[in-house]
């Protein structure tokens, strides 16, 4: 099988007024201009998604959400569906990130209803799944990462293009990284638990490392077994730290 390209994507979480397009055009300027061996996609909040798609429109950067609502339409104030989302242009879709499963109570069916709807609307979804320090010093950190990609991955992402992104949540802006044999650990069990559920296709599913990610510790993490990209946080927020990292896969 062929091995897919790796996926780079940045998660600008709730940051970005309309001058920090400025960023997304000089990543883009600079990926257009020598295209790098990762794909390169930018997630940025819902009120920037439409601004930002079309002022990369054309170019190798994709444009992402981070989060949507399961139903299509509805009495959801304040929410975003994926149709919504592809009708600003967006082409992937966050799903699940920790900083929802734990701010917002998101469950793995709940993450598993939004994956279909990410599909419904078209778009790719980035799912992400990670354990939190407690479980981590518990030594439960595989059973519950693979139970959270077990119960967040529904059987008909057979055949589409989808990534699994493991973050540990202890690890998210706090400038702390596991070990680069933790991390294959559980990218190793990741893998395995894909190919258990799609066969031949779990083999080519990117599966994306996140939790401060920077250039300094990019080129190593990207470089360990089972680990297709990655899901970059605060610094894909600035175009010299981002660029960085995508140099890097």
């Amino acid at each position: 099988m062929t091995t897919p390209r790796p996926l780079i994507a940045g998660n600008w979480k709730m940051n970005g007024l309309e001058v920090a397009l400025d960023e997304a055009r000089a990543v883009a300027a600079a990926v257009d201009a020598q295209p790098p061996a990762a794909r390169v996609a930018l997630c940025p909040p819902a009120t920037l998604v439409h601004r930002m798609a079309q002022a990369l429109v054309g170019g190798g950067v994709a444009v992402g959400g981070q989060d949507c609502r399961a139903e299509a339409s509805g009495a959801f104030t304040g929410d975003v569906s994926a149709e919504m989302l592809a009708d600003c242009g967006a082409t992937l879709v966050i799903l699940g990130h920790s900083e929802r499963r734990a701010g917002y109570d998101e469950t793995d069916a709940l993450v598993a209803a939004k994956t279909l709807a990410a599909l419904r609307a078209g778009l790719e979804p980035i799912i992400c799944v990670g354990e939190t320090l407690a479980e981590r010093e518990a030594a439960r950190t595989l059973e519950i990462v693979t139970g959270q990609v077990r119960g967040s991955l529904p059987p008909e992402l057979a055949g589409k293009a989808f990534a699994v992104a493991y973050e540990p949540v202890w690890a998210i802006g706090t400038g702390l990284t596991p070990t680069l044999a933790q991390i294959e650990e559980v990218h190793v069990a990741i893998r395995a638990v894909l190919v258990e559920r799609f066969g031949a296709e779990g083999a080519g599913v990117p599966i994306l490392y996140g939790g401060s990610v920077k250039p300094s510790n990019a080129a190593e993490i990207l470089a360990v077994k089972d680990v297709g990209g990655a899901l970059v946080g605060g610094a894909s927020l600035k175009a010299e730290d981002f660029l960085g990292i995508i140099a890097r896969a």
